[in-house]
């Protein structure tokens, strides 16, 4: 299944705290559970004004509908063409 990397602009949205991070993750996987089991969330990197995702799903479509129904912004999906890091190079 194809992994997409989801960019989500949220002004401040690093600042947030622990239970508000927990509000949000609670809403997604609501929502997840109501998709079903063609789109997962694998995990999540909270930085300054913006959240990546990382998601398997079949399509960009079912992401987007993600964010609609969870309501959260989907600026920038891109499928992920490889994944590299240090062992790659030996």
């Amino acid at each position: 299944m194809p992994k997409y990397i989801i960019e989500r602009e949220i002004p401040n949205v690093g600042s947030s705290s622990p239970e508000q991070l927990k509000s949000a993750s609670q809403k997604s996987r609501e929502v997840l559970c109501k998709l079903g089991t063609d789109i997962q969330w694998i995990h999540s990197y909270v930085a300054g004004d913006k959240i990546y995702c990382i998601y398997l799903a079949p399509s960009e479509e079912l992401i987007r509908e993600h964010a609609r129904l969870a309501g959260f912004p989907a600026n920038k999906i891109t499928e992920i063409a490889s994944i590299i890091d240090p062992a790659t190079a030996e």
